[in-house]
């Protein structure tokens, strides 16, 4: 067991870790599919939708083309996927639904949620009571669809009651996720939701659940501090460092010190480091690979925020920009929309890191980008600005 690593190494491991060491090719059957985000943890959810919805991006980077049906049914069908609060909105392996039980007890508690949304743990029990009775006598419903349910206050946060006792019932998970209509989410009783053996299986104590969400994280990251491992589920920081200290005694995490890091880093109880990583994948925003940004940094030595919520005129490098992962860096960025009407995959901007040369990387970003194209039913890609060399010279990549 190696005490310490370079960053190479720790670069190696934590792609490995990633499902990047030997691309797993892309899943054919819910089961195949499963097991790979089994391996990642859980997939990130969000709403926009310039380029394509952020929980199918995972898959296709790991993997190529696949079909998003086959992760709706996975989640909505068979039931081998839930939706819960894991890192933000996710989808989780279902058999691990009983590990945020902790988190949803805190929700009825009054703890661990929005603080709009806490009134509901100890007052408003007619309101909840009523739509608990729409749900269970009306079946699967949108926060739209209740009577009486009020009337939002616009913006995006301006919900109405009626979708916030629907959230709150969520995060209290007395309510799932039935289905999504064109990514509206529909709730339903999770008793009627979910497989009868996960309602059935016993509450595991607050602490083993948070170990046993721990040990996930540190088998999905490789190797990770402290901040890394209680990020990746999104547990309280004095939970997180009780729970570590614990992993460790019991010898389930190892600590090893990592060139460069300041922190002291872990690792599964056993780590094969690869002699190398060969993989070109475009990641999402809200891939699990990069969404610490302060570990996206020590690892790659890559600065990256999303700036959907900047203004235009302070945007560095775009609305929705995917960093491009070559070999064992993050080599480079492009600004990617899905201009559905056009049937064309744009490429609005994009710019390589130091160190990087335009020709090394231009032809394996142009198949990714030929490939992500033709998986979102696109004609091709195209690019739209004509500013730096790396948009210059994809304009002369032909794709045969």
């Amino acid at each position: 067991m190696p005490q310490s690593l370079s960053l190479v190494e720790a670069r190696r491991v934590a792609l490995q870790a990633q499902q990047f060491g030997g691309r797993p090719g892309a899943p054919r059957t819910v089961p195949t599919l499963t097991s790979t985000v089994r391996r990642l943890g859980l997939l990130q959810m969000d709403s926009v939708n310039v380029l394509v919805r952020a929980h199918y991006l995972p898959l296709f980077s790991r993997g190529g083309p696949y079909s998003v049906e086959l992760l709706n049914r996975a989640a909505y069908d068979s039931r081998a996927l839930f939706e819960y609060w894991g890192h933000e909105a996710s989808l989780i392996p279902v058999e691990w639904q009983p590990l945020f039980r902790w988190r949803m007890q805190q929700a009825r508690d009054g703890k661990g949620t929005w603080s709009f949304l806490r009134c509901y743990a100890s007052g408003h029990e007619d309101l909840i009571a009523a739509v608990l009775t729409q749900i269970r006598e009306r079946g699967p419903l949108a926060a739209g669809d209740l009577a009486s349910g009020g009337r939002s206050s616009g913006g995006w946060w301006g919900w109405s009651q009626g979708k916030q006792i629907m959230e709150w019932l969520f995060w209290s998970g007395q309510v799932t996720t039935a289905l999504r209509r064109n990514f509206e989410r529909l709730y339903d009783l999770t008793e009627r939701v979910l497989p009868p053996e996960v309602t059935a299986a016993a509450t595991p104590p607050r602490e083993d659940a948070q170990r046993s969400l721990m040990k996930i994280a540190a088998a999905a990251l490789g190797v990770a501090t402290l901040r890394d491992l209680r990020d990746y589920f999104r547990l309280p920081a004095v939970d997180g460092a009780q729970r570590l200290k614990e992993l460790v005694e019991e010898g389930a995490l190892v600590p090893v010190t990592v060139e460069g890091w300041k922190q002291v880093a872990y690792v599964p109880g056993r780590v094969r480091v690869p002699r190398a990583i060969e993989s070109t994948a475009l990641l999402s925003p809200f891939d699990s690979l990069i969404w610490e940004r302060q570990r996206t940094e020590r690892l790659f030595d890559f600065h990256y925020r999303i700036e959907i919520y900047t203004p235009a005129h302070k945007r560095q490098h775009g609305y929705y920009v995917l960093p491009l992962l070559w070999n064992e860096r993050l080599a480079a960025r492009v600004d990617l929309k899905s201009d559905r009407q056009r049937l064309r995959l744009q490429v609005r901007g994009g710019s390589v890191e130091q160190g990087i040369k335009v020709k090394q990387v231009v032809e394996p970003l142009a198949q990714q980008l030929h490939s992500m194209a033709q998986w979102l039913g696109l004609e091709g890609f195209e690019v739209t600005s004509r500013r730096g060399e790396l948009l210059k010279a994809l304009r002369q990549v032909r794709i045969t």
